[in-house]
Formats: C-alpha cells, sequence, structure tokens
C-alpha cells in the first residue's frame, strides 16, 4: 500500500491521507466515547457526571480545541487526544470541526514525505534496530534540547 501511495501525485495521495487521518480519529473517538458509556454503568457514574467534569468539558470545548488539531503532528499523542476527546464527552460536532484542520495538515505532511521518514527509518530498523533507535533517540533530544535552549533564552519584553 505504501508504494500505492508513494506512487500517487501529491494531491491524490494528501486527500487520500487525509482520509485516513479522518476515519482513524473518528474511530479513537468513537472508541473513547464507548468507554465513557460503558463506564457511565459502574460506580464511576457519580464522578462522569459531576458538575466540575460538566464544566471540564465544556471549557475544552471553548478554549482547548486547538490541541486537536496540534496534535495530528505528534506520534502517540495524537491518539491519547482523540481518546480523551471521547472518554471526556466531547460533543461530536465541535470535535470534528475542530480536528478538520488536523486531518488536512496530516494527509498534506505525509503526502509531502512524512511517510519518507517511516520508509526510511523502518528500512534502517530492518538493518540494526540499534541504530534505528538511536536516530530516534538523537531526534527526540535535539527537540528537547531546543524546547529547552528557547524556555531559557525567552526575550522579555521590557515594561515602560
Amino acid at each position: 500500500m505504501l508504494d500505492w501511495i508513494t506512487g500517487q501525485p501529491f494531491w491524490i495521495a494528501a486527500v487520500f491521507l487525509t482520509g485516513v487521518a479522518g476515519f482513524r480519529s473518528q474511530a479513537t473517538y468513537w472508541l473513547g466515547r464507548g468507554i465513557r458509556e460503558g463506564a457511565v454503568r459502574t460506580k464511576w457514574a457519580k464522578s462522569i457526571s459531576s458538575e466540575k467534569e460538566q464544566r471540564a468539558v465544556k471549557a475544552l470545548e471553548k478554549w482547548g480545541w486547538p490541541i486537536i488539531p496540534v496534535s495530528f503532528l505528534t506520534l502517540g499523542f495524537q491518539t491519547a487526544v482523540q481518546l480523551t476527546a471521547g472518554l471526556l464527552g466531547w460533543r461530536w460536532f465541535p470535535y470534528t470541526m475542530a480536528a478538520i484542520p488536523g486531518w488536512i495538515l496530516w494527509g498534506c505532511v505525509y503526502a509531502a514525505g512524512g511517510l519518507a521518514v517511516f520508509i526510511g527509518l523502518f528500512a534502517l530498523a530492518a538493518k540494526s534496530w540499534w541504530l534505528a533507535g538511536a536516530v530516534v533517540l538523537l531526534v527526540a533530544g535535539l527537540i528537547a534540547g531546543v524546547i529547552i535552549w528557547r524556555r531559557r533564552h525567552k526575550v522579555v519584553p521590557a515594561v515602560d
């Protein structure tokens, strides 16, 4: 299947991968909703439907929506965000409207070469999983280093 995707023009691959992202995120969201509905029938029902939990869901629907599309640029965190949206009981329509830009972003990133990174990493892992692991750790370390450096060297505007 990867050969089929990489052999397509950009726009076909992007549309296909956007659909994949949409299907996957909706499936994960609905899995979370199903778990939530099952939990309603347990001793946790009171905490799930508490006023505090409902206020948290409303606050997330109002202010937390940027997390959803941005999560599509991550690995692992993306699934956690989609599942949590379902577990918290976010309404479907606001969740989906927040997710659509993420679907498009994910589809375009992977169609433009994001898949090539994973194909290369898997090929490297087939030859030496130690080296592939070292590459992943090196990239993660570089990202963490940049984040730490930026936080420590944050420019604070002068107050007049």
